[in-house]
Formats: structure tokens, C-alpha cells, sequence
């Protein structure tokens, strides 16, 4: 892809920056002490791939992965949600 103009050199900028962020989060994910920090880690990492879709949605120009972001937003907080819960009580349904 052939770079024609700042946005294109800031959507490439920021692609990056959140790829580093992501390998940043696998490490803590694999490494975290306990598991509260890998959960953290895990919801981070959710962030950072959220950001990278709509930052690609920006780059193509098209609203089809703005959708796919808010998607993946609402599964990453009910899944966040639920190993909290299971983490707390033992169980997910009461």
C-alpha cells in the first residue's frame, strides 16, 4: 500500500504503536503473577485489538469494521464480566 497522505502515515503510526501495546499485553497475559493481572491483561488486550480495527476501518475508509468494533466491545466486557464473576463466587449463573 503506498503511503499518499498524513493519514495514511498516522493510521500506519498508530498500527504499530498498537501492535507493540498488544505484545506488550501477551507478555502480562503470560507471564502476570496471579490471575486477576492475566483477566487485566486479557481486557487489555481487547482494548488494543478494538483500536486496531477501527484504526484499519479509518485507513479503508469504510464503516463495516467500526461495526465489527463495537461487536467485539460489547463480547470482550461480557466475557470480562463473567470471569470476574466466576473468579468472585465460584459460578457464572446463579
Amino acid at each position: 500500500m503506498i503511503l499518499t497522505g498524513p493519514i495514511e502515515t498516522a493510521c500506519v503510526i498508530a498500527v504499530v504503536a498498537i501492535s507493540v501495546a498488544a505484545l506488550l499485553n501477551l507478555y502480562r497475559l503470560a507471564v502476570g503473577p496471579d490471575v486477576l493481572d492475566r483477566i487485566l491483561a486479557l481486557d487489555t488486550l481487547v482494548v488494543n485489538a478494538i483500536a486496531l480495527i477501527v484504526v484499519i476501518g479509518v485507513w479503508y475508509g469504510t464503516a463495516v469494521y467500526f461495526e465489527a468494533a463495537l461487536l467485539f466491545a460489547m463480547v470482550g466486557f461480557l466475557t470480562t464480566v463473567a470471569f470476574c464473576k466466576y473468579l468472585l463466587r465460584g459460578n457464572v449463573i446463579e
